[in-house]
């Protein structure tokens, strides 16, 4: 084993024994478990105890409708002789009548990818995140990075190493719940006969890109953290970059085509539309049309803004930490 593969392993060793680190990715399962859940029953079809119950409601509905309209027939608009006859078509049947008693929201995949599965892609990007931050700026706080160079003098080697960790790390694990995450809801949809042809294998590279999200985020927290060495400068750094970026590119008249969150969403959902004003004005004329005033972000253009930015904070990082003093 030559020396960078060990300092890998010693690397993975210590990331995945940091206390922190190990409750982040007990969160990174619990949360889109309880999602999941929720989601399941939200979506469970009725009972036939509570079927039942809804057409009961639905003939009581309809034989007071049905009295109201026999009492009061000009209200109904019919003008004849069999009153009665008129009134029992006008009013819906009770099998017409029941399904909005027992109304509920079937659990469909492909909506759900952008419902649910866009909050777990957050979810675990965020605590991702926090867990290549934590991990890092634990070294600076204790101190421990000046011993770590004694043994491996050769600071690309170290740099290299921990962002490899907590990219690969992060990508393994967000993979693993994502897929996780789809598989088991696939099996409930398909239980209830609601999976539609291609509908997983959407989903599945939904989660797949949303690994890819979250391995970005991880890596992001650590380059920054070690820019900074520390740990609350980067979570308040992100923090009032997520809180007060869209409202100040807004207000200084930055497109939404340049706002970091819909980017990523655009990486999650493989593209995404954005409110783009411009659009909606052709020739000097008003359309008043909002789909008129939206404009298409692909996959590709947000990979590119996203890379880039990673690669300039990247470069940054590591020039910085090749080059100051490490106390």
């Amino acid at each position: 084993m030559n020396a960078f593969a060990r300092l890998l392993r010693v690397e993975l060793h210590r990331y995945l024994r940091r206390r922190a680190v190990q409750v982040l990715m007990l969160a990174c399962v619990a949360v889109p478990a309880v999602i999941g859940l929720i989601v399941v029953l939200d979506s469970r079809p009725p009972s036939g105890a509570e079927v039942a119950q809804s057409k009961e409601t639905a003939e009581a509905n309809r034989q007071e409708e049905l009295s109201y309209c026999l009492d009061n027939p000009d209200e109904w608009g019919i003008d004849g002789a069999d009153v009665a006859t008129a009134c029992a078509q006008q009013i819906p049947s009770v099998e017409e009548a029941y399904q909005d008693y027992a109304y509920y929201d079937s659990l469909d995949l492909d909506r759900q990818q952008s419902d649910s599965g866009v909050a777990v892609a957050s979810f675990l990007a965020i605590l991702l995140l926090l867990a290549g931050t934590t991990f890092t700026g634990h070294d600076w706080n204790s101190g421990s990075v000046s011993n770590q160079l004694l043994f491996e003098p050769r600071r690309a080697r170290v740099w290299g190493a921990k962002a490899l960790v907590v990219t690969g790390a992060a990508l393994l694990a967000a993979a693993v719940v994502m897929t996780a995450y789809w598989s088991v809801l696939g099996l409930v949809a398909s239980s209830r006969g609601t999976l539609g042809d291609g509908d997983l294998l959407g989903a599945f590279q939904m989660g797949w890109r949303s690994a890819g999200v979250a391995a970005a985020a991880s890596l992001l927290g650590f380059v920054l953290t070690m820019l900074f060495r520390s740990t609350v400068a980067t979570i308040g750094i992100l923090l009032g970059a997520a809180v007060a970026g869209s409202l100040l590119l807004a207000a200084i008249g930055v497109s939404e085509r340049w706002n970091p969150a819909v980017n990523l969403l655009a990486l999650i959902d493989n593209g995404t539309t954005y409110y783009a004003g411009d659009s909606c004005f052709d020739d000097g004329s008003y359309d008043d049309s909002y789909d008129d005033c939206e404009d298409e972000l692909t996959f590709a253009d947000a990979s590119l803004y996203v890379g880039s930015f990673l690669l300039i904070s990247g470069a940054a990082s590591f020039v910085s930490f090749r080059r100051r003093d490490v106390p």
